[in-house]
């Protein structure tokens, strides 16, 4: 029997659900939409578009990858969090001994956005 493997084909409407919880993420998180260009690495005006729903992200894009990454981490704060979005919003905002740093300041650049992932996971992965 074969198996089919979810990261190698993409499903029809992943684009539209992948840009639809990033923004969903973004406003949970409390960030900017010009945070979230510098994030995905995209210009502002397509960050702009993506909140309208107007531009959608699209495989096989860098921009894909770290969308995937920067929803993964909103799932696991989420889930961490209890859904508390104040907690979540202060968790972000305030400075971390283990990471060296605000983790807002961190994920705006990919190393730091897949450190302070690397930190949630090992730490959920203790609960």
């Amino acid at each position: 029997m074969a198996h089919s493997n979810h990261n190698l084909v993409e499903h029809p409407d992943s684009a539209r659900v992948l840009s639809q919880a990033v923004v969903r993420a973004t406003e949970l998180m409390g960030l900017s939409k010009a945070s979230l260009a510098r994030i995905l690495g995209i210009s502002p005006s397509s960050a702009g578009r993506l909140f309208s729903d107007q531009y959608q992200l699209h495989p096989d894009t860098k921009e894909w990858e770290i969308a995937r990454l920067f929803v993964r981490l909103f799932r696991s704060l989420d889930a961490m969090m209890a859904g508390d979005e104040t907690a979540l919003r202060t968790w972000l905002a305030s400075p971390n001994q283990a990471l060296a740093a605000k983790p807002n300041d961190l994920i705006m650049d990919v190393a730091g956005l897949v450190h302070t992932l690397d930190y949630i996971d090992s730490y959920r992965a203790h609960i």
